[in-house]
């Protein structure tokens, strides 16, 4: 289902599609839904790091804001400011850099345009934006001026109003993550990212609705008519509780309670076309991606290149 192709870094080239890679999430927040406060102590975030790579991590995407639903992060009152989200992330990235330089891939989880040149300034290759770059624009002409790779999501306004987005159709949702990421893909290029730098990730808990992101999930195949490698993060979101509920007295699942269905929500996705999948618990990912790379070469075992 999903072609081979090349994800142009800062310093290198990543193949994406014979395997799907594993990007581990290193949360230095103490707020962040997921992790809030395990990892914002500097030393301690760089430990989970490390283990991440132990356990198989491909790429490492390091976040000093949450953007969980509700917050306020993306806004003109953002909690966080660019220096505060520095002072948070760049001693980890650094540190990292340090032991084991030029042989791990760091990922800055951003949308700030100051924050995403001192990260790249300091020795990451990606940057990932969660808004697609709309919520601070001025961050494509830095991701250009460095040749950083990128990925984009589709986020459905800002987090203050994820839960209180309408209910979309299926064939409307689709269209509209769809043109979403086109129009992202559109402002990149006219900043000078060029087409092999980018990969899209769906937005999964971005502004939908419980149960879109089943709809999203069943048909995200449809969103590589877009030309570019997709990136999915479904790891202990929110809906993915909400539907174990029956299961929990009728209350959401807890965090600590997800791991199963993240891996489950994971593997679909691969099957649906993600090329990369980005998770908190890494080894487990690294398993079940194995066994689904194994299912996609069984099934199309002459995967050709795309251009």
């Amino acid at each position: 289902m999903r072609n081979l192709a090349h994800w142009r870094l800062r310093t290198r080239t990543l193949e994406l599609g014979r395997r799907t890679l594993v990007m581990g999430v290193v949360n230095i927040t103490p707020d962040s839904f997921s992790d809030g406060g395990s990892f914002l102590d500097s030393e301690a975030a760089v430990v989970r790091c490390m283990q991440c790579l132990d356990e198989g991590a491909d790429i490492l995407d390091l976040g000093a804001e949450s953007t969980r639903p509700g917050s306020r992060a993306g806004g003109a009152d953002a909690l966080v400011s660019a220096d505060e989200e520095q002072a948070r992330l760049l001693p980890v990235l650094e540190e990292i850099s340090k032991r084991l330089p030029h042989a791990v891939v760091l990922s800055v989880d951003t949308y700030k345009a100051a924050t995403a040149r001192a990260a790249l300034e300091a020795g990451a290759e990606i940057v990932n934006d969660v808004s697609g770059l709309t919520w601070e624009p001025s961050i494509a002409q830095v991701c250009a001026k460095f040749g950083a790779g990128v990925a984009l999501a589709h986020a459905r306004g800002r987090p203050e109003v994820w839960r209180a987005q309408p209910q979309f159709a299926p064939d409307a949702l689709l269209a509209m993550v769809r043109d979403g990421l086109a129009a992202s893909l559109a402002v990149a290029q006219q900043a000078g990212i060029a087409p092999e730098q980018i990969v899209l990730d769906p937005g999964y808990g971005f502004g939908k609705r419980f149960s879109e992101n089943y709809t999203l999930l069943n048909r995200q195949a449809e969103l590589l008519s877009l030309g570019r490698p997709l990136l999915a993060g479904l790891s202990r979101k929110s809906f993915l509780g909400h539907t174990l509920a029956p299961l929990f007295s009728g209350s959401d699942a807890p965090l600590g309670e997800r791991e199963n269905a993240s891996l489950a929500a994971m593997t679909a996705a691969i099957l649906h076309g993600a090329s990369i999948v980005r998770v908190h618990q890494v080894r487990p990912a690294v398993e079940a991606a194995r066994i689904a790379d194994a299912i996609l070469a069984a099934s199309s075992p002459t995967a050709t290149e795309s251009r």
